[in-house]
C-alpha cells in the first residue's frame, strides 16, 4: 500500500490499490479484456502518478484468460479523479475509439474504485522526439491527430469560450503578481496586452477540442500515434488546441535547450500542416493562443519545481510574443 491510498479525496483509492479487492473486482468484470466467461488475474499494481487531492493513475499488470484457454497479458491504466466515478470520462473515450480516433482502447468501468480503465498503449511521449531527427515529422503527424479530434463529430456536453481562456490566464498572472511583488507591474502590463490580442481573435465556430492538448498527451510508436488524457474536452475553437502545443514546445525549447527558438523548426512544421488542413484564416489564433499559453506557462514556473528559475525568462519571452501580435 502506497501513501497515495491514505488521500481523503480520493477515497475508493485505497481499494484500487488493495490486491484482493482488485482481484476481485476485475476477476471477471472485463468482458472486453477477457470476453464473456473470461477471467482476469491480477499480476501487479502500481501508481503511475498521483496528484494529491485531484487524481491518480494506476498501472495493472494483467493475464487474461478467455474462454478456451487463450491467455494473453494485459497491461490496463486505471483513472480516478477527484469527485467523479468515471463512466462520463469512459463513456467520452469509448465513443471516440469506436469512431476511430487514435486513442487508447478503453476497457471498462470499476464501480467500487470510482475507477475506468484503458489499454496502456506503447511508445514514448511526443516531448521526447521533438528534438530529434523526425522531429518537424512528428510535429505535423500531432496536427492531423489534432485535427482528427477537431472533425470527430462528438458532441462535447461542455463549452469553453476564449472569455473563459483569458479568465482562466487572468487568474493565473494575478497570483504571480500577487506573489513576486518586484514583477507586478511587468505581469500586470503583460495580462492586459494579452486580453487585447484576445479582443482581437476572429468568431470560429465551436468543435470538439482536447483543450489540453500538448507533446506530452501524445504517444508515439512507430507510425502510430495515441492521443491520452480527455479530461477537460469540450467545445471550442480548435485553434486553442493548436496554440497550445506551439506554446508548449516554446517552453520546452527554453527549459531544456536554453533557447526558445531551439524547436523553431518544429513549431513552424506543426503550425503549417495545421493551417494547412484548418484554413490559413485561423493561423493568426493559432499564434495568439501560443502566446497566451507562453504567458500562462510564467505562473506554472513559479510552483513547479524544476522551472522555479525560469519566471522571469518565461516573462520576458511571453513579452516579446504577445507583443508581436498586439498591433
Amino acid at each position: 500500500m502506497t501513501v497515495a491510498a491514505a488521500d481523503p479525496a480520493l477515497p475508493s483509492l485505497r481499494l484500487a490499490l488493495d490486491r484482493e479487492e482488485v482481484k476481485r473486482h476485475l476477476k471477471h468484470r472485463l468482458p472486453r479484456l477477457a470476453g464473456e466467461g473470461g477471467i482476469v488475474r491480477v499480476r501487479g499494481i502500481h501508481v503511475v502518478r498521483h496528484k494529491p487531492g485531484r487524481r491518480c493513475l494506476i498501472e495493472y499488470d494483467l493475464r487474461a484468460e478467455r474462454p478456451g484457454g487463450d491467455r494473453k497479458r494485459a497491461r490496463l491504466l486505471g483513472k480516478i479523479r477527484a469527485g467523479r466515478f468515471g463512466n462520463t470520462d469512459y463513456e467520452l473515450v469509448d465513443e471516440l475509439w469506436l469512431r476511430g480516433l487514435p486513442v487508447p482502447e478503453p476497457i471498462g468501468t470499476v464501480p467500487a474504485f470510482r475507477m475506468w480503465l484503458q489499454r496502456k498503449v506503447p511508445g514514448l511521449p511526443a516531448t521526447d522526439l521533438l528534438a530529434g531527427p523526425d522531429g518537424v515529422a512528428v510535429a505535423r503527424r500531432v496536427a492531423e491527430a489534432a485535427r482528427e479530434v477537431h472533425e470527430c463529430g462528438v458532441q462535447p456536453r461542455r463549452e469553453h469560450t476564449p472569455s473563459d481562456e483569458l479568465r482562466i490566464l487572468a487568474e493565473c498572472l494575478r497570483r504571480v503578481a500577487g506573489g513576486r511583488p518586484p514583477l507586478e507591474r511587468r505581469v500586470r502590463r503583460l495580462l492586459t496586452a494579452c486580453e487585447r490580442v484576445g479582443e482581437r481573435l476572429p468568431s470560429s465556430p465551436r468543435r470538439p477540442i482536447h483543450r489540453d492538448f500538448y507533446a506530452d498527451q501524445v504517444i508515439v510508436h512507430g507510425d502510430r500515434l495515441h492521443l491520452v488524457d480527455f479530461d477537460l474536452f469540450c467545445a471550442g475553437d480548435p485553434a486553442l488546441d493548436a496554440g497550445n502545443f506551439v506554446g508548449h514546445v516554446t517552453e520546452q525549447a527554453l527549459r531544456l535547450h536554453g533557447d526558445p527558438a531551439a524547436l523553431a523548426a518544429v513549431e513552424s512544421g506543426f503550425e503549417d500542416h495545421f493551417c494547412e488542413l484548418a484554413g490559413e484564416r485561423v493561423r493568426f489564433a493559432v499564434r495568439a493562443y501560443a502566446g497566451l499559453t507562453l504567458a500562462r506557462h510564467v505562473y506554472l514556473s513559479t510552483f513547479v519545481p524544476s522551472r522555479g528559475g525560469l519566471t522571469e525568462a518565461l516573462l520576458a519571452l511571453a513579452e516579446q510574443r504577445v507583443a508581436s501580435l498586439d498591433g
